[in-house]
């Protein structure tokens, strides 16, 4: 998709007298007109001075693309748009029986279609719209040669009541919190999320003039609602693995060896992150939530072999010894298996291939989170082990051997 734009910006951009610009669909349907960030300049002042909002939105665009968190950013709204109005006379056209609902209504069919039935042929079906043939509506005064029937059946030109004027304003008027909107569209550069370029605009935001105001809509509206809410879910996340940690353990300072480990995965995760140039978006945290949990399962295992060995008589830095060694191999196993079964999506090419490699580098790069979590882990278990017999809680430290939970890896 983007070697498509940057192609069609290349052809198009000899073009003089005309700004041609090439966006996305909307990642979600239905969230605004394209991908990015969407917002509304809303006009406060209640003047309703339209060259006066044009006048803002381009300094304010100016501002927004000289942050180099944003890729582009344009606007539709145009209050100098050519346009043609239809001066109708009630009185002419109730002489000539005209019905001026049903005379709008007909030049409307004549000029922009209307859609009338469907009909099957070949197993398809087709749709039928009456229109105007294009040689009887290539200019606009062609709109007074036309005809609609009035009360008697007759055929009565348009040019006997209606007369044109050329006038300019805007395309289309837009209420937005029931004050004057320009809709404003853009989206981030590249090496920078969503997130940079919609907190880049808001500061730029700050600085405009008295009476007018922004306000987000679209799918940026439902980003910014959201707030900070992956913070929490991961919160929430750590919180139930911790409680379920504690039921296994039958204890309050074992898992947090475990817990204290992640921090050395997510740090390579986003290392690799910033070394690879890729943004921290949906696809990233999703990935990150697989990381965890597969680190957390290596850290488990060596908790729980280490608990077992100090059951058995060892001392607890005798016990974390032996529970790193025993679980090295199968650890190392599958953690190289699993990343070297990744590296072919890493690599891949084609469509979609950007959101491939993206989750799976970061997956990938549970390399960092194995390596030092073999180191981490029992340290942090001799810690908390001795923690808990300085506590005095001997329960509290280790299970009895009728109630511990085994954990095996093929």
């Amino acid at each position: 998709m983007d070697d498509v734009i940057a192609n069609l910006q290349k052809q198009t951009r000899h073009i003089q007298g005309a700004s041609v610009q090439y966006f996305p669909p909307p990642t979600v349907p239905g969230f605004g007109n394209s991908s990015g960030f969407e917002l509304r300049l809303l006009d406060r002042t209640g003047k309703g001075d339209l060259q006066a909002t044009k006048k803002v939105a381009e300094d304010f665009m100016a501002e927004v693309n000289k942050r180099p968190e944003i890729g582009q950013v344009f606007t539709s709204f145009d209050p100098s748009f050519p346009q043609y109005m239809l001066h109708v006379d009630y009185d002419k056209a109730a002489q000539k029986g005209i019905s001026v609902d049903n005379a709008m209504s007909t030049l409307q069919t004549l000029m922009g279609s209307f859609y009338a039935s469907n009909f099957i042929r070949f197993g398809q079906m087709y749709k039928v719209m009456v229109q105007a043939s294009p040689e009887y509506r290539t200019k606009p005064e062609d709109v007074l040669n036309m005809h609609v029937k009035n009360a008697k059946g007759e055929m009565v030109p348009y040019s006997n009541f209606i007369r044109l004027e050329r006038v300019y304003g805007p395309e289309q008027l837009t209420r937005y919190n029931m004050y004057t909107s320009a809709l404003i569209n853009g989206d981030a550069a590249p090496g920078y999320s969503s997130g940079d370029a919609l907190k880049a605009v808001e500061e730029v935001a700050a600085k405009l003039p008295r009476g007018y105001s922004f306000a987000w809509s679209g799918m940026s509206r439902e980003e910014v609602l959201s707030g900070n809410q992956a913070i929490y879910i991961f919160m929430l996340c750590l919180l139930f693995v911790y409680l379920l940690l504690v039921a296994q353990y039958e204890s309050l300072l074992l898992p947090l060896p475990v817990l204290l480990s992640l921090p050395t995965g997510i740090f390579g995760s986003f290392l690799c992150l910033q070394l690879a140039g890729l943004q921290n978006n949906i696809y990233a945290q999703v990935a990150l939530v697989m990381l965890i949990g597969l680190l957390g399962k290596n850290a488990i295992l060596i908790v729980e072999f280490a608990s077992q060995r100090q059951r058995e008589g060892l001392s607890i830095v005798k016990a974390a010894m032996e529970g790193a060694v025993t679980r090295l191999r199968p650890i190392l196993m599958t953690s190289f298996a699993f990343i070297a079964g990744l590296i072919p999506l890493c690599i891949a090419t084609g469509a979609g291939a950007g959101t491939v490699r993206f989750v799976t580098q970061r997956r990938a790069v549970m390399l960092v989170g194995t390596v030092f979590g073999l180191v981490i882990v029992p340290g942090l278990y001799v810690i908390f082990a001795k923690m808990g017999e300085r506590m005095g809680s001997k329960s509290d430290v280790v299970s009895s051997p009728t109630e511990s939970t085994y954990v095996h890896e093929s």
